[in-house]
């Protein structure tokens, strides 16, 4: 029944990050609900839904490009450097640290969510970063990512539009870059004891199927509605992580 429940989750959570991203705040707490660690589940849902990342990254390739004078290639080793990095970082938390942090880290993705979905102003942004500015959020991003990695959709959207990438091209970089951060940590991941392989794959299959039918669905649903319900499962995850010790 479990493993149902999870496979289900995947798929919720493919759906999701297709239509709107926050695809994580599905995934973390149905893995912590099965046993796990918050440890444990984070780095677990990281491997799980890589697949995914990799293939919205390829299915929009063709829009991906660099940021005014910073080259993609440069974005591209500078997402994997933070994200090693990341990835380390979260190797070398030990469970109980990363237990208390994982409230913060949650509400955190929750604000940037909000705001990305709601507050955030559309079209061109009237802030310019150059192209040193450009790399070191990236870095700072990617860091976050391979440690984390709520709410970066939303935040590299806003660096890279404010390194002059239109929204389209924006969105389209942002996703390639996704599966490029994540791929330094997964790597590093792989050979962790904390992966439960059997939940991994099962989530994995449910949030490839998920990705599947966002596209299909992606002019039928009302993306605000689905927003409106990212933003709920992270304020009542907030809410019961900081209430319940972990």
């Amino acid at each position: 029944m479990l493993i149902t429940l999870i496979f289900i989750a995947g798929i919720w959570a493919g759906l999701q990050n297709a239509l709107a991203g926050g695809g994580s705040f599905v995934t973390l707490p149905m893995l912590m609900l099965s046993g796990m660690s918050p440890l444990a589940a984070n780095i677990t849902s990281t491997v799980a839904l890589f697949p995914g990342q990799i293939t919205s990254g390829f299915a929009g390739r063709s829009l991906v490009t660099g940021a005014g004078r910073l080259s993609f290639r440069t974005l591209f080793v500078v997402s994997i450097l933070g994200g090693a990095l990341g990835g380390l970082l979260l190797l070398n938390t030990p469970s109980t640290v990363f237990a208390k942090l994982v409230p913060w880290l949650v509400l955190f993705a929750t604000g940037v969510f909000t705001w990305g979905s709601f507050f955030r102003q559309s079209g061109e942004s009237t802030v310019h970063l150059g192209a040193t500015s450009a790399a070191l959020a990236q870095f700072c991003i990617a860091i976050y990512g391979g440690y984390f990695g709520g709410g970066i959709g939303f935040l590299m959207m806003a660096a890279l539009t404010m390194a002059g990438l239109s929204t389209r091209h924006a969105s389209a970089t942002k996703n390639a870059l996704g599966g490029v951060m994540n791929a330094s940590a997964v790597l590093l991941f792989v050979t962790s004891p904390e992966v439960h392989w059997l939940q991994a794959v099962v989530l994995g299959i449910g949030a490839i199927l998920g990705g599947l039918m966002g596209s299909w669905a992606l002019h039928r649903i009302n993306e605000k509605v689905l927003r409106l319900a990212i933003v709920a499962i992270g304020v009542c995850l907030t809410i019961g992580l900081f209430l319940k010790p972990l």
